[in-house]
């Protein structure tokens, strides 16, 4: 078995033993496997994505950890928003969303305040301090973390 697999699969037992909770040390994860830390950052980025169904959040430092969150989908909007999660490419751009945002109100699957706010979270307003070239990129990302919190 290869390393990378051998780190998924502990974090996955984490996962299983938790209810769908992760918190875990990076360097302590590695010495436990016997890695360097680089391939738990590796395992994470590559198989513990938004399109995998998970959330990943990071805090650096002295008392630093990594937290991985098992997105739960037990109902058929929890399906629809995981499978626009997905087909959000790399970039997004405000038009598109905003378009996604008005599908998904029409379809019942989240409310118009809600959308409202993601809105005014993934505008070029939101976005002025944000280099051009980047926002879409940025935008994307917001975009898809802000529809997990509603699966």
């Amino acid at each position: 078995m290869r390393i990378s697999d051998l780190v998924a699969e502990y974090i996955k037992n984490i996962l299983d033993e938790s209810n769908g909770t992760a918190e875990i040390q990076r360097n302590e994860l590695a010495n436990n496997i016997g890695c360097v830390p680089s391939q738990i950052n590796y395992v994470i980025s590559s198989r513990f994505t938004q399109e995998n169904g998970y959330v990943v959040e990071s805090r650096r430092g002295g008392g630093g950890y990594i937290r991985i969150t098992r997105v739960h989908l037990t109902t058929e909007k929890g399906g629809i928003i995981m499978h626009v999660v997905n087909s959000v490419g790399e970039t997004l751009d405000e038009t598109s969303a905003n378009f996604i945002l008005e599908n998904l109100i029409s379809g019942n699957i989240i409310q118009k305040d809600t959308a409202r706010i993601i809105s005014a979270g993934i505008s070029e307003k939101a976005f002025s301090q944000i280099p051009k070239e980047l926002r879409n990129n940025v935008r994307s990302t917001v975009f898809k973390n802000m529809l997990l919190t509603q699966v």
